[in-house]
């Protein structure tokens, strides 16, 4: 299965949080699984960090990218598809990190990990 981790799964992976759930932690750390991580969730870590919203982890930045290059983690670059698929995400998902990632989700046809309810009514394969 090829998994693409919301950016909560992501962070909640690094820390070790309890918060991830034992069914996304397997699909995680199962070796059959390809996991990717989209360049969109880099750019909302960092604006939330810049805001003050969302306290890195002691390293910041290249902690995080260490811990996903030795996690085997693959980087989800963001093509003008998957720009232009965000159009057809409609309805009352404002976010726009989240409406990019349902988009690559769809293009790419990646199974979606997260925990945000709300998008699991997008026509998205989600894994919880």
């Amino acid at each position: 299965m090829r998994l693409l981790l919301d950016t909560h799964t992501l962070l909640w992976w690094l820390l070790d949080d309890p918060k991830l759930s034992a069914r996304a932690r397997a699909a995680i750390e199962a070796s059959t699984n390809t996991i990717l991580v989209s360049a969109a969730t880099a750019w909302e870590i960092a604006i939330k960090a810049a805001k003050g919203k969302l306290k890195l982890p002691a390293g910041g930045e290249n902690r995080i990218r260490a811990q996903m290059m030795a996690s085997d983690f693959k980087e989800l670059a963001v093509t003008w598809q998957h720009g232009f698929a965000v159009r057809a995400v409609t309805g009352l998902r404002a976010d726009p990190f989240d409406r990019l990632l349902i988009a690559q989700s769809r293009v790419e046809k990646l199974t979606l990990v997260t925990n945000d309810r709300a998008i699991r009514s997008y026509q998205v394969d989600v894994l919880w």
